[in-house]
């Protein structure tokens, strides 16, 4: 399967790497990170009481998808969209679960309404307004790739332009020693049909099927700084993006599946 598609728009937020300017020029090797993370972003789009009840998850969820679509020039509510995370809100989830097990009589309504996988994308079709469906899945390690092909099928099927947002945030509890992530990490790009793009990048998608998927390794001064997080291994593509040569590398989509990028 080959898919043909152009990136419009990017964006990148991690806890040492607070937008896509300093992750770029961090990745190029131009600039250095700063000491001490960031805050948790606080995205425009919720409303103040929104904004302080949104788990990290919301919040960087949508800051990503709010840029992406910034530097795209597109109009948020007309884009459809996919969501995708590893592990989805897993402080929450061992919140729930803890509680359930001890107290569930005192289980906050909040909390469980914050729990579920699309919980994100459900904030940020109400907070746009938007109509255009979306979508939320989930591949364990092989998330960022499963999710950027969806995307670009998508966009390529239906001839418009996708949003695509991925993200992960800090793992907590028990459940964190079965799906350990540390920090905050987000990142979305708007896909646009080959020769509809408005500027901006290209990429040819293909997949293979292959013994044993061999993914292309984050190498950038970048690598270190989000290496624990669930959705690391969304980095190298990120690399290849910040560079101005054309490139290809390698995603897993499974153990014996690989997606082959060819950026332009």
């Amino acid at each position: 399967m080959t898919l043909r598609v152009a990136i419009e728009g990017v964006a990148f937020w991690a806890s040492r790497l607070p937008g896509w300017e300093l992750a770029r020029a961090v990745m190029r090797g131009e600039r250095t990170a700063p000491d001490a993370p960031s805050a948790r972003p606080a995205p425009a789009l919720l409303a103040p009481n929104e904004r302080r009840r949104a788990p990290d998850t919301v919040t960087l969820a949508l800051e990503a998808a709010a840029r992406a679509c910034e530097a795209a020039g597109r109009n948020p509510s007309d884009l459809p969209s996919v969501f995708a995370s590893t592990h989805g809100d897993v402080a929450i989830s061992d919140y729930v679960c803890s509680t359930l097990a001890t107290t569930p009589t005192l289980i906050s309504p909040t909390k469980f309404h914050n729990s579920v996988h699309n919980a994100a994308a459900g904030y940020w079709s109400i907070g746009t307004g938007s109509l255009a469906p979306y979508t939320s899945i989930s591949a364990h390690k092989y998330t960022f790739g499963a999710g950027l092909i969806e995307a670009a099928a998508q966009a390529v099927c239906a001839q418009r332009p996708v949003l695509y947002v991925a993200f992960d945030s800090e793992s907590r509890g028990v459940l964190a020693t079965m799906a350990p992530s540390r920090g905050l990490l987000g990142a979305a790009v708007v896909l646009a049909p080959a020769g509809q793009a408005q500027q901006h990048r290209s990429l040819i998608l293909t997949t293979e099927p292959v013994a044993e998927c061999h993914p292309t390794p984050a190498r950038s001064a970048a690598a270190p700084l989000v290496a624990e997080n669930a959705l690391a291994p969304c980095l190298p593509f990120f690399e290849v993006l910040a560079m101005s040569q054309p490139r290809t590398l390698c995603l897993a989509l499974s153990r014996q599946t690989a997606l082959n990028v060819e950026v332009n």
